[in-house]
């Protein structure tokens, strides 16, 4: 069913729930890619000398998309409050190490991501965000060009 639009203000009410949900795809990308870059993190590393708590492997947060003025937006992110329990280390230096490659301040010489970095790489600087954003629009029928 075809719907009149006859100004800005419709055409931005009629558009924002696809917005919405292509937001919500959008993060839900970035959200999974971190997680395999914290997991792969964890697989780089076997600790000798002390136990895991895994804190930082469950630190990655997705907020749902709102809708704020003529925008959605959504965020993703390391929750460095959650990490409460390192001695010696705030969650926010051990999320730092990570995104240096470096576990515990120390390079292990292992192969080890460097988490938000290649999160980001792997989203949004190689430009998958942007073709999964044209991807969606077509599937919801909108005429969309590179």
């Amino acid at each position: 069913m075809a719907k009149h639009i006859s100004n800005m203000d419709q055409l931005q009410a009629a558009l924002m729930p696809t917005m919405v949900k292509m937001v919500d795809e959008l993060s839900e990308r970035v959200y999974q890619t971190l997680n395999y870059f914290l997991q792969e993190y964890y697989n780089s590393y076997d600790p000798k000398s002390y136990s895991r708590q895994y804190d930082f492997l469950r630190s990655a947060v997705k907020v749902e998309p709102k809708i704020q003025g003529n925008k959605v937006t959504a965020s993703v992110f390391i929750d460095t409050d959650y990490m409460d329990n390192y001695y010696n280390a705030t969650g926010y230096q051990v999320a730092s190490w990570a995104n240096q490659g470096l576990h515990g301040g120390l390079n292990t010489g292992s192969n080890t991501p460097h988490v938000w970095d290649d999160t980001m790489k792997t989203t949004v600087e190689n430009g998958e965000l942007l073709n999964l954003a044209l991807d969606y629009l077509r599937r919801k029928g909108f005429s969309v060009r590179n």
